[in-house]
């Protein structure tokens, strides 16, 4: 088994695991059963998402693919305003 994914949180590694399966390819979590020891663990890299070697290439291609990386404290984008209308 391979690493394909270290998660910050359990969420984000079972929305990975389920898009991996989704796309076709097996995929479990390994780690979460340590979070409940995180006053004695470090609290990095601990939950994981792994996949079979034969499909690490596939699978690294589907979690790229995931907008992951996104900032959460971004600003969204404002939608455009009306050129015509009410609010014009």
């Amino acid at each position: 088994m391979r690493v394909v994914y270290e998660a910050e949180h359990v969420i984000d590694a079972h929305l990975v695991r389920h898009a991996l399966e989704a796309a076709g390819l097996p995929a479990f979590v390994r780690g979460e059963a340590l979070l409940g020891g995180l006053g004695e663990l470090g609290i990095f890299g601990l939950v994981q998402v792994c996949v079979p070697e034969a499909a690490w290439p596939e699978a690294r291609a589907v979690v790229e693919g995931l907008a992951l990386s996104a900032d959460p404290d971004a600003a969204p984008e404002a939608p455009p305003l009306p050129t015509s209308g009410l609010l014009a």
